[in-house]
């Protein structure tokens, strides 16, 4: 089911989808920049791949996917960091980390300890040039729990959470190469997710096959694969996104909606008919009510009559009488409000 499911989408996904969809990105851009105004340091723009799940994923994954691609989003001479575990249980150090790098010949530039994350890049300013120093960041397995808070909102922010690499193995450039050389994949707590496929300085050919290496990639690393998959989106920074994939709707629930609505209507009419069968009944009843000439009216039923009558006339007496009460004490306290201002003119005038 899945294979079928797999080669349909390749047919729906051509390469003619992707290119058409690259040209006109970069039909924009080129439009883009001949209105702005030219900086003195040329950025390399990426394009960014939107992908849209059907359902969120059971497990938020912190480490991030590693999706291979023919063509290499950072260049050779890129600056790259890496976090170690300076702890005494860890036995490595700063000094046999980077003998190791030279000897090697591994493409790092900077080395930094955990004590010294904890100590000198606490304020946000310093974890900000941190960020902006380097392309990629690269942490001891052991310490990937522990650099969330450490590091902050700003690596999050620019999708540069460090990789983590199996320091205890010693094919550290093996693992750094092909790390460089994947799109990085993070499945948080929602049903989309943007994944860094290409730069724009690649040709157009190397581009698509990118793009086309990235979408197969992910589908083949997603929970359910093709199943789980709604949608593709191609995207610079700035610009809107085109769409490259859409999944059908599931026609399993249209069916039950439709049957749904089926057995309701049955319901509907079932309550229509036993209302009119009630409504005739009725009708019957008073047609056989008018045969005849009079109600009779027995003694039992006058009394009740007069005795409800009774009680009503009562009622409205002691009501009556309620009203009375309340207009003879309100005209009992005016009377004695005139009183008492009438003595204070007296003492006045006596008093003057």
């Amino acid at each position: 089911m899945a294979k079928n499911m797999g080669v349909a989408v390749a047919a729906a996904l051509s390469e003619l989808n992707v290119e058409k969809a690259v040209n006109a990105l970069l039909k924009w851009r080129d439009s883009q920049s001949q209105a702005q105004k030219p900086q003195l340091l040329e950025q390399d723009e990426f394009l960014y791949l939107i992908v849209s799940l059907k359902k969120i994923p059971q497990k938020a994954r912190v480490n991030p996917i590693k999706v291979p691609l023919p063509h290499p989003i950072i260049d050779d001479p890129a600056e790259l960091c890496l976090f170690i575990d300076d702890r005494s249980k860890s036995g490595i150090t700063k000094d046999a980390a980077s003998k190791k790098i030279k000897s090697e010949n591994i493409p790092i530039n900077k080395v930094i300890k955990l004590s010294k994350l904890k100590t000198d890049y606490k304020p946000f300013e310093a974890k900000r040039k941190l960020c902006d120093s380097y392309d990629m960041f690269f942490a001891d397995k052991r310490i990937i729990p522990l650099l969330p808070r450490l590091l902050g909102k700003q690596f999050f922010k620019k999708k540069k959470i460090p990789v983590p690499v199996d320091l205890k193995h010693n094919n550290w450039k093996e693992q750094i190469h092909n790390a460089c050389s994947s799109a990085m994949l993070f499945l948080g707590s929602g049903t989309c997710c943007v994944v860094k496929v290409a730069k724009l300085s690649l040709e157009k050919k190397e581009i698509v096959e990118n793009v086309i290496a990235a979408i197969n990639g992910i589908a083949e690393r997603v929970p359910s694969k093709w199943g789980n998959i709604r949608s593709f989106h191609l995207k610079l920074l700035d610009s809107l996104a085109l769409p490259l994939f859409q999944a059908m709707p599931d026609l399993r629930l249209k069916i039950l909606a439709d049957a749904d609505h089926h057995t309701s209507s049955k319901e509907e009419k079932q309550e229509v008919e036993e209302e009119e069968d009630d409504t005739s009944h009725q009708k019957t009843k008073k047609k056989k009510n008018k045969g005849r000439i009079h109600d009779v009216q027995y003694m039992d039923d006058r009394e009740h009559i007069n005795d409800s009558n009774s009680e009503a006339d009562g009622k409205h007496e002691i009501n009556a009488n309620i009203s009375t009460k309340k207009k003879k004490t309100a005209l009992k306290k005016l009377c004695s409000i005139d009183i008492k201002v009438k003595d204070k003119k007296k003492k006045k005038s006596l008093a003057a």
